[in-house]
């Protein structure tokens, strides 16, 4: 018998409420991404249809969330995630896939791990995200940190059933 979904599993130790719905999507994510784990490194950069491959989306996936935690945190990107940002979209040399995959999974753990450390009354705190510095709260942040990588896997997931022909 299979689980239930993450957010059918009751409380997560740890986590203020506020942000439950946040981790519950973060752990849902990091299940999903098993979907993926199979897939050969010339799968991964398959694009069905011009979908984008699954490659681009577990190195988005990765970097995405460490510069979204970036701006939790309050702090500016670093030229290492900036110079990253750039090269997600390349595809020019195969990744292993379990490279990538323990990558996006990294990034999941360090979400979730933020969620935990981050005390209740620093939710409503102001954070600018972005080069324009564009309003949010390290709630928004972390909501959308989750948000966006259930966007990803859900599409990796779907990527990977039409690359293996499934229907």
């Amino acid at each position: 018998m299979s689980l239930p979904e993450a957010w059918l599993r009751g409380p997560m130790a740890g986590v203020d409420p506020y942000l439950m719905p946040a981790a519950h999507a973060l752990v849902q994510a990091a299940e999903d991404l098993e979907a993926v784990a199979s897939l050969s490194a010339e799968e991964l950069q398959l694009r069905p249809g011009g979908a984008a491959p699954v490659a681009f989306h577990l190195r988005h996936l990765a970097g995405a969330t460490g510069r979204l935690l970036s701006y939790a945190r309050g702090r500016p990107l670093t030229a290492e995630q900036l110079e990253l940002a750039a090269s997600e979209a390349e595809a020019a040399t195969p990744a292993e896939p379990v490279v990538l995959i323990a990558a996006a999974r990294a990034a999941l753990v360090e979400a979730l791990d933020e969620i935990h450390a981050t005390p209740h009354h620093e939710l409503l705190e102001p954070r600018l995200v972005g080069r324009q510095g564009l309003p949010s709260t390290v709630l928004g942040v972390l909501f959308h940190i989750a948000e966006h990588a259930s966007r990803h896997v859900g599409q990796m997931v779907t990527t990977a059933r039409v690359v293996r022909g499934k229907d």
